[in-house]
């Protein structure tokens, strides 16, 4: 429940946009949830520092982009947190953990899969490159140039698939498991311990073995 105070108040110069806003980001921030009556109109006001036609006309608005719905005689209620168009790149960086690994574990298997079938002598070329930095990098105890090599390992298997779109995806994923790998990550030890994995993968990704290709690449998910 929101209450008052004066780091929430709305300048004089506001418009009913501003208001629409604010309590957009707090959807976005997780402050209701979908189903969640919107506090009456009266606490919105005092809450904001605005008048009554402000709050209608923001809800209107909200209304109109799909957050929130009126039902008469009910109230106002969440009919959902994001916009329908948000950006997957945004979407991507608010994903809860859980999601964006789930995420990673079903585009890796296909990645291995296709890039087993299509790699080409460039591809060949470019995972052997990023594949030797990663363990130079680790054997170095360089953590965050190990993280970057590892990544683009991964990104190089998924740009052999040359399916675009699968690989757009992942890029927009890997974006994101950067970040997380630099939270988790306290030194290479457990990139280095998983050196070898992903030279197996590269050599059944080489050799067009599809299945081996994808025992490979679920081992290296279930590694720490």
């Amino acid at each position: 429940m929101m209450k008052p105070g004066s780091n929430m108040q709305l300048s004089k110069k506001s418009l009913a946009e501003e208001l629409a806003g604010r309590l957009q980001g707090q959807f976005m921030s997780g402050k209701f949830e979908v189903g969640e009556k919107l506090p009456p109109e009266p606490e919105l006001m005092q809450i904001f520092g605005v008048g009554r036609s402000t709050v209608r006309e923001a809800v209107r608005i909200l209304s109109n982009m799909g957050f929130l719905k009126v039902r008469q005689g009910a109230g106002t209620f969440v009919e959902r947190l994001t916009p329908p168009d948000e950006p997957m790149e945004r979407r991507l960086g608010r994903a809860d953990l859980h999601d964006l690994d789930e995420v990673r574990k079903i585009l890796e298997v296909a990645i291995a899969e296709k890039a087993a079938e299509r790699r080409t002598a460039h591809d060949a070329a470019v995972l052997e490159k990023h594949l030797a930095e990663r363990g130079a990098t680790a054997a170095a105890g360089a953590l965050q140039a190990c993280i970057e090599a590892d990544v683009n390992f991964h990104i190089a298997l998924a740009e052999a698939t040359h399916n675009e779109i699968l690989c757009e995806l992942y890029r927009s994923t890997a974006a994101h498991l950067k970040k997380r790998f630099s939270n988790i990550y306290r030194d290479t030890e457990c990139l280095l311990a998983t050196q070898p994995t992903h030279g197996q993968l590269l050599g059944y990704i080489l050799a067009g073995d599809v299945r081996n290709a994808r025992e490979a690449i679920t081992r290296i998910l279930e590694e720490p």
